[in-house]
C-alpha cells in the first residue's frame, strides 16, 4: 500500500512539472530560417537603436525633490551625557 501511495504520489508531483517544460518545437519552425532580407532588417535596426542611444544627453545630478522643504542649518542632535550612576547600596549582611 505504501508503494501505490508513493507512486501516486511522485505522478501527481511530476505532471505539474512536465507541463513546466519547453514546448516541442513543431517542424515549422525547424525549418524556417531566415533571408537575408530578414537578416539585414535586423541588422540595420540594430543600428539605429544603437546610434539612438548614442543621442541621449547624459543624465545631470539627481535633483532632490525635498530640498525647498528642509533648510540646511538643521541643527544637529546633542550628544547626550551619561547620568552620574549613584554608588549601589549593599543590603543584607557579607559577614558570615
Amino acid at each position: 500500500m505504501r508503494v501505490v501511495c508513493a507512486t501516486a504520489m511522485i505522478v501527481m508531483l511530476a505532471g505539474p512539472v512536465y507541463a513546466q517544460s519547453k514546448a516541442p518545437k513543431t517542424l515549422e519552425e525547424l525549418q524556417s530560417a531566415k533571408t537575408p532580407e530578414q537578416i539585414e532588417k535586423e541588422q540595420a535596426a540594430d543600428k539605429a537603436y544603437k546610434e539612438s542611444l548614442k543621442r541621449i544627453p547624459d543624465a545631470k545630478a539627481p535633483a532632490d525633490p525635498w530640498g525647498n522643504a528642509r533648510s540646511n542649518d538643521t541643527p544637529k542632535a546633542a550628544a547626550k551625557t551619561p547620568a552620574a550612576k549613584k554608588p549601589l547600596t549593599k543590603t543584607g549582611n557579607t559577614a558570615n
